[in-house]
């Protein structure tokens, strides 16, 4: 035996953990994946328009393309916070390098020819896409997913990066994969970066800041 050689269960150990090794860990099964997108589809929208786009993030340069784009938002978002950015800088905001699948949820293009509940509202549209998010949301929970929304990007810069209509919109950048334990409260919350406001000071009555009776 070679004197230098690590114990039996050491080296097994080595060895199990080249054989598990994995770049991107626990993928997600396809028919999971499926079923969240069909949940994000069964979302009301505004006229039955239906303006959810998702485009999954197969290739591992472009992953990297927009983790560079959300990195320099993070970055100026931290210089605009001012007295808080060493405190955000310290916040977990981001998963686009480490989760299985990564997902870009946009808004479709044309969205001028749908005028059914968005003549006087046209961001009804952005409110249709956030139900869909949502539902993937509660449905990832229920599959025992997590799944971040990260929002901080140059819109412009990922349009072009991913070859999007002019007039279509990226609208968030989604992060699913599976979690070793779930928060108890909401990550800002618990992290303290705020508190959750008290429901009674966010409803009014027949007028504006008129408190409910």
């Amino acid at each position: 035996m070679t004197q230098n050689r690590y114990s039996d269960p050491d080296c097994a150990a080595i060895y199990r953990a080249i054989y598990e090794r994995r770049d991107i860990p626990d993928p997600i099964d396809p028919k999971i994946l499926v079923r969240l997108l069909d949940a994000a589809h069964h979302a009301p929208s505004v006229g039955f328009m239906q303006p959810w786009r998702f485009i999954r993030i197969s290739c591992q340069n472009l992953r990297k393309a927009i983790h560079g784009l959300v990195e320099q938002e993070r970055i100026r978002t931290a210089q605009a916070l001012s007295e808080r950015e060493d405190e955000f800088m310290k916040l977990k905001v981001e998963g686009i390098m480490e989760c299985p699948v990564v997902l870009v949820a946009a808004l479709c293009e044309r969205r001028d020819q749908y005028v059914f509940g968005r003549r006087t509202l046209p961001e009804m549209d952005l409110a249709s896409l956030a139900c869909a998010i949502q539902n993937m949301w509660l449905a990832a929970r229920a599959e025992g997913l997590g799944l971040g929304w990260v929002s901080m990007f140059e819109p412009e810069a990922l349009k072009n990066l991913l070859n999007m209509p002019e007039d279509s919109q990226p609208i968030a950048i989604l992060c699913l994969g599976h979690v070793e334990k779930f928060y108890d409260k909401p990550m800002l919350e618990q992290e303290q970066w705020e508190d959750r406001k008290d429901l009674n000071t966010l409803l009014f009555e027949n007028t504006w800041d008129t408190p409910c009776r």
